[in-house]
């Protein structure tokens, strides 16, 4: 899945569809146009993808205690790079920032320029819907231009070679943080798949964040609190 995305390159120019788009690609239901696992799961996954990009091209670097250093919070001529970066401008004490309170922030604005993002390539339509005639929703209806089918294609071929690549491994990380492994095949042993995709999960410091987040809007689901927002058929932990 080399070549995609910004990367470490700068100055505007399209290199692709970036880690995070790539995320939403592979986890949009082509007949339903939604997530295939829960959305708020997902939007986490899209920041941290995001935030792996930045990490990358050494906008961001990893900091301790489950925080992040930030570098130069100016634009980089990325619609998608640019939503993460622009809640970078105020880092948190001793200019860290907590990676997962950076991630509960910075999630649905990532969200919202990755469906943008993707309507300007011409991959999704954005459709407006009611459920029950009362609770509006947005159905991503796949466009004119396919990138979802090459995306997947992409992700079974990195799976094929065990993730070789570093950019593999971290979306590879992401789609076991989100809970997305439960819904994509992934072969015949998908047990033992997703086993392998959960040890790169806990190698990757940003997906272990995202998955404690989704794992605290769980537990606080469970004592009723009313965690996550429950609009997926994915879900569970992982």
């Amino acid at each position: 899945m080399t070549g995609h995305g910004a990367g470490s390159e700068w100055g505007g120019a399209d290199h692709g569809p970036t880690l995070a788009e790539e995320l939403l690609l592979l986890a949009l239901d082509p007949a339903r146009g939604k997530p295939l696992n829960y959305p708020s799961y997902l939007r986490y996954g899209l920041a941290g993808a995001a935030l792996a990009e930045l990490a990358q091209a050494g906008r961001v670097t990893e900091g301790r205690g489950g925080r992040f250093l930030v570098g130069s919070p100016l634009p980089v001529g990325d619609l998608v790079l640019d939503a993460a970066l622009a809640t970078l401008s105020a880092p948190g004490k001793g200019g860290e920032v907590k990676v997962k309170r950076w991630l509960r922030h910075a999630a649905r604005g990532v969200d919202e320029a990755c469906r943008q993002r993707l309507e300007q390539r011409g991959a999704v339509r954005r459709e407006s819907r009611r459920a029950l005639g009362l609770f509006r929703y947005e159905r991503l209806a796949a466009g004119p231009v396919d990138l979802a089918g090459p995306a997947r294609a992409r992700f079974k071929g990195a799976l094929a070679t065990g993730f070789a690549d570093p950019r593999d491994r971290t979306l590879a990380a992401l789609v076991s943080a989100t809970c997305l492994d439960r819904k994509l095949e992934l072969g015949r042993d998908r047990r033992a798949v997703r086993r392998d995709l959960k040890a790169l999960d806990r190698d990757d410091w940003i997906a272990r964040a995202v998955a404690a987040v989704i794992l605290q809007d769980q537990a606080t689901a469970g004592s009723g609190g009313g965690g996550g927002d429950g609009g997926g058929d994915g879900g569970g932990g992982g």
